[in-house]
């Protein structure tokens, strides 16, 4: 009798309780909850609590994301543990562990300065930084067509700018270098880690790069925010809520990547899409009803065009794609 070879990178079958679209909704509304819950969590934190150490938030992040993906893949065994099998692989991840850092450090920054709502409007852009990247650091060049779809969501976000209220130069400068640093590291991981033996899936990448990045954070933390352990003891003696928002935030930091990788592997890759778009404005509309920001028309109209743009630059990606394979 003739056997079909397995395919080891085949994603194995999941069964039908876990395919089913009550869980694929459930892992959505986690996934929706945990990261506009952590993002709103980290503007309450930095701008209304009198919390201002960005770094130190960060590595409290970071804590709990090597903590909790080390319970998560040799105690809870939700994925295979994966090894790191040389210096060379344990430098690049290091690598993409400091920009990553980067990344969430300027993200974290930029929240102290500005709303909510023009945070997202310019996260949005990182598929222009992507392409950006993409052509200089690996000459991969995209059809005209999808540069084109790139404008607007420039364009989206300086007509943002122009009519934002809440506008900071300097939080504007750090929100648009954390957009940057992320897609650079998304950029970078595909050409540091592209070999198959060396290619780790997200969650096994957030085991090794989480304590990289608190070794990373910490001397930076001791030296930008001196007066972190002093001040936040004072607010836990002030706010008897404090410590339980630190760890929340913590946890939920954690979450958003487990349930990224979760609804990834649930989902396909347009549905994703879609829904990475969405969060976006269901994220700019919670909080302006939570922070009472100020909004005007030239702010929304702004941010509507530039995901608009990243709409239209996702679509023709997918279509050249599908152009080629036939």
């Amino acid at each position: 009798m003739k056997m079909n070879k397995k395919n080891p990178d085949q994603k194995p079958d999941m069964s039908s309780s876990s395919s089913s679209p009550l869980f694929i909704s459930s892992l959505i509304i986690l996934w929706y909850t945990s990261n506009i819950g952590v993002l709103l969590l980290n503007k309450f934190l930095l701008s209304n609590y009198g919390f201002k150490f960005p770094i130190f938030l960060t590595m409290c992040h970071m804590s709990a994301c090597a903590i909790l993906s080390y319970v998560s893949i040799v105690f809870l065994k939700l994925v295979p543990l994966q090894y790191l099998k040389s210096r060379s692989q344990f430098l690049k991840v290091a690598t993409l562990s400091i920009v990553f850092c980067a990344s969430v450090v300027g993200g974290n920054i930029s929240l102290r300065y500005l709303p909510v709502s023009f945070n997202q409007a310019v996260g949005a852009t990182t598929p222009f930084f992507t392409a950006l990247f993409a052509y200089t650091m690996t000459d991969k060049k995209e059809v005209w067509v999808t540069y084109c779809a790139l404008v607007p969501v420039v364009t989206g976000v300086v007509i943002a700018s122009g009519g934002e209220p809440g506008f900071h130069w300097f939080g504007f400068i750090m929100c648009i270098s954390a957009t940057a640093a992320r897609a650079f590291k998304s950029v970078l991981q595909g050409i540091l880690l592209s070999s198959e033996a060396e290619k780790l899936n997200s969650m096994n990448l957030m085991l090794y790069m989480s304590p990289i990045a608190v070794i990373t954070l910490l001397p930076v933390t001791i030296v930008m925010e001196p007066d972190v352990m002093s001040v936040t003891l004072s607010l836990g003696r002030q706010h008897k809520y404090m410590w339980l928002l630190l760890l929340v935030n913590s946890v939920m930091a954690y979450s958003a990547n487990l349930l990224n990788f979760l609804v990834t592997n649930h989902t396909s890759p347009l549905t994703l899409q879609v829904l990475g778009n969405a969060k976006g404005a269901v994220a700019v509309v919670i909080s302006i009803l939570l922070f009472r920001n100020p909004v005007t028309v030239m702010g929304i109209g702004g941010y509507s065009i530039t995901v608009l743009g990243v709409v239209a630059y996702g679509e023709t990606k997918r279509r050249f794609k599908e152009a080629q394979r036939l």
